[in-house]
Order: structure tokens, then sequence, then C-alpha cells
């Protein structure tokens, strides 16, 4: 059983950068050439340099100025299948070779449904699980508000993770790709190329903001906790040439601001990176630009609420032209609703000896009993404080020593404290049964029983969670019970 844990989680003022080119160890002022100490590319750098000093024109900047990674960072981690009929696993075309992406299935409605890209946070450039783990109210970086919701969903993988090609460029090539993941989400037949939304929350919502600002495609984009200065960021993760006061300013997104023409939304709590919030909306007057500082909120409290907003403001946004808009008001008041946690994806399992079937939550491991091979264990393969992680099942299989076995039973169990009561699931006869129970530490556990019968094989079902849960886990189990069935057939 696992154990319980406890735990819970201005101005700015812009200065003329002197551009410095970097010989023998020795800086030199340069002012005619854009700093990078690889000669090969210092013409087509140099074409860049005025432009940077103006910081004027982003995307043909960022398409003249080529980055130089002192560090050549990836990895090879193994992306999990996704749940099924729910994601498919894609592979799609950049600058650097096919890189994968989980994405919606197509619906299959002959529609073209609205899609968001959503990058999620920290500096990893692949894909895992994540989208599918338990949605944290307090800190829900899933973006699974969006999909939950309806809507079509994307999720990117970048270059350099997953067995990409290419190196980790820390906020540089990854603009590349979220274009080129754009231009993936267009060709699908589903999806609708003019009601395709970008978001993203802390990395990734520089990395948004920094899409916003290269391209107008997007119909709209939304950035979670973004920094005005790539400085502010964990430097530890990069893998450029910092002592170039040109790759940051590349990677910044408070240097091209004025280039934003897409509606674009900054949101941080205010106990988050509200200052980089607020120096950008005073470095610029774009009125494309939409920030909003929420009160008494930090760099993850404001995800949960406002991406469920944020989906039901996507799929209300219909006209030819973009018509999303919120107000500190709306903001505030979202902010205010009490959590919401939804069940989690769920995939069939089938034990064929049995004809059984049944579904459980993806995330869950099933496995039979080191003691016991005919007892099977289902668990979550994360150990957090929430009911999708800290429940468990069991389930075990006999043969009835009579007919009237399960009425009996629910006799019993009645006798010995338990709530029972005998029902019929999908047409097989059964019984329901619950209590509490307490281990050796004091602490109370809910145990939910039940116990159905397929002519002459019994199966239980014996879920177990800690009592702080019981009410989101029970939804959890009666889901499970809901979906068992066995094959007419013997």
């Amino acid at each position: 059983m696992k154990i319980m844990k406890h735990q819970r989680s201005i101005a700015i003022l812009l200065t003329m950068l002197t551009i410095f080119t970097v010989s023998c160890g020795a800086p030199q002022k340069d002012t005619a050439h854009f700093s990078n100490t690889q000669t090969k590319s210092a013409a087509k750098n140099s074409s860049a340099s005025s432009q940077i000093q103006d910081f004027h024109n982003f995307a043909q900047t960022h398409d003249t100025f080529t980055t130089t990674l002192i560090q050549k960072r990836n990895d090879d981690s193994a992306i999990p299948a996704p749940p099924e009929e729910l994601f498919d696993l894609v592979h799609y075309p950049s600058k650097v070779g096919d890189l994968a992406a989980y994405i919606s299935c197509d619906p299959k409605d002959g529609q073209k449904h609205p899609i968001i890209i959503w990058i999620v946070g920290g500096w990893g450039n692949r894909i895992d699980d994540f989208p599918w783990v338990y949605p944290e109210w307090e800190n829900d970086q899933t973006g699974s508000a969006f999909w939950q919701s309806g809507l079509l969903t994307m999720y990117p993988s970048f270059r350099g993770g997953n067995g990409n090609p290419g190196y980790f460029e820390a906020l540089f090539g990854e603009i590349d790709d979220v274009v080129s993941a754009y231009e993936y989400a267009a060709s699908l037949p589903y999806v609708d190329p003019d009601r395709i939304y970008l978001g993203g929350h802390s990395t990734g919502g520089t990395r948004a903001l920094l899409a916003s600002e290269y391209t107008d495609k997007f119909r709209a984009v939304f950035c979670f906790g973004a920094v005005d200065e790539i400085k502010y960021h964990n430097n530890t993760q990069f893998t450029f040439d910092k002592s170039n006061e040109n790759e940051h300013i590349m990677r910044s997104p408070i240097y091209w601001l004025d280039n934003i023409k897409t509606p674009t939304f900054l949101i941080e709590g205010s106990d988050g990176n509200s200052e980089n919030l607020e120096r950008m909306l005073q470095a610029s007057q774009n009125d494309n630009i939409h920030g909003f500082v929420i009160e008494d909120a930090d760099h993850f409290s404001v995800l949960a609420p406002l991406t469920k907003l944020f989906a039901q403001k996507i799929l209300t946004d219909t006209g030819e032209e973009p018509n999303i808009s919120v107000t500190q008001e709306e903001l505030d008041e979202a902010m205010k609703q009490e959590p919401s946690i939804p069940i989690p994806v769920m995939t069939s399992h089938r034990i064929e000896e049995l004809g059984l079937t049944f579904s459980c939550p993806y995330l869950w491991e099933i496995a039979p009993d080191e003691e016991d091979d005919s007892l099977l264990i289902a668990y979550s393969r994360y150990e957090e404080d929430n009911p999708w992680d800290m429940s468990v099942l069991y389930i075990s299989t006999y043969t009835p020593e009579e007919d009237s076995y399960l009425h009996g039973l629910a006799t019993y169990l009645n006798q010995e404290g338990f709530d029972a009561k005998e029902i019929a699931i999908n047409g097989h006869p059964a019984i329901d049964a619950s209590t509490m129970l307490q281990n050796n530490d004091g602490e109370n556990f809910y145990q939910r029983y039940v116990a159905l019968q397929n002519d002459s094989l019994c199966v239980d079902f014996t879920f177990l969670v800690h009592e702080s849960f019981l009410e989101e886990a029970d939804a959890l189990f009666q889901t499970v019970i809901d979906s068992i069935s066995f094959d007419r057939s013997e």
C-alpha cells in the first residue's frame, strides 16, 4: 500500500547596448558586425546587426542570425504511447527534421475545428505523459483544461528532445519549431487553419511570446508567466554563448514587443514573475498586448482556473476575425471558482482468460501481487498526494460455493459494519459495499468493495484510498465499476 504523503505544494530603462565580439578571450567593441565567433556566419550576422540594434524586425533578424551553441545537449527519452482514441503520436516536419508531438485525434465528423498548441514550462524539449497526470488546482501545468473542454490540443516536442534531430537552443531554434507545429496543424483536414491558437507557461510562455513576435499566423496567444529578458530564466540551462549580448537579445521578448500583430494575453500572479509582465507593459504601447496581474496568486495558481476560462473563450471565438477579450474582473472572478477535479483519462484493460474487460486510469499499472499471482493490483505510476495517485485497486477471482453466495455475502458484510447492498452491473448480479478502515498509525482509509458474478465465476474489485480523497476517488471508482463487462460466451 502506498504511504500517504502530506505536502503542498516600474518602468524599464532601455539603454543603448554596446555590441561586442569575442576574439582570443578579450572583448572588443564592434559596431559593424553582429557578434559571433564563427567566421563562416559573419556575413550573415552582419546583415542582422543594424536591425537588432534598433530592436525592430524580429522575424527578419531571427532568420538572419546564427546562434552559437557552446553546449550541444539533447535527450533520447522514449515517448509513451498516448491514450487511444484521444491523442495520436505524430511527427511534424521542421527545419531540423521531423519532431514528435501529441495531437488530438480526428473527431471524424467532417468538420474543421479550432486547436491550441500548448507549450509546457521547463527547459526540456521532450514530451511524456504530463498531459494526463493529475491536474493540481494550485499548479496545473498540463494544459488539460483545453482538451477536457472539447478543444483540439497539440503538445509539440522540440529539437533535441525525445531523440529528435538537433540540440537544445534555449529559446532560439525552438521558435522555428513552434511555427512548424502551426504549419503541421494547419495542414490537417479536421483543423480550421484560421483558428489555431498558441499558449504556454513559464519557459513555455516565453516561447509562445517570442513566437507571437515572430509570426502573426496564430489567431490568439496566451502566455502565462513569460519573462521579459532571458536572464530571468535559469541560466544553467543556457546552451548558447552567454558572453554574447546579442544571443540574449534574440531570446528576450521585451526587445520585440512592437512586432506583435496577434491578440496576445500576458498573465501572471502578483506573487510570481509579475515584475517581468509590468516591465513589458510599460515598454510598449502595442494594442495587441493585453496584460493582467492576478492578485494573491503565484506563478502556478493562475493556470487551472484561467486555462479553463480561455478554453471557453476559444470555443466561442467563431467570427471571421478574432473576438477574444477578457477583463480583469472576469479573471478575478474565474480565480474564485471551486477546484474542479476531472475523472482521469481511462484506458480499457482486458483479462482474456476471464472474458473480463474494465477501464482504469491511463497512468495506472496493473500487475500480479508479488506474493499471490492470482491477485492483480492496479496503481498509479506516481505517488503524489491526490486521489488518482493514492488510490489502489485489488482484483481477485474465485468460484463461489453456492448460488446464493452474493446475497449471503451482503448480509455478512452488513453485520461487519459495511454499508452493503445488492445491485446489478451491466446485467450481472453484484454487491456494492463500503466502510472505513484504520491503520496502525491511526489514519483512516476508505474501502469500497464490489463483487459480481458471471455464471460460475466471481470477481472482486477492492478499492482503497486515504479518507482525505474519498469524494474524488469514489467518483473514479464508480467509473471503473460502470465499465466492468464480461463476454456472454464461456
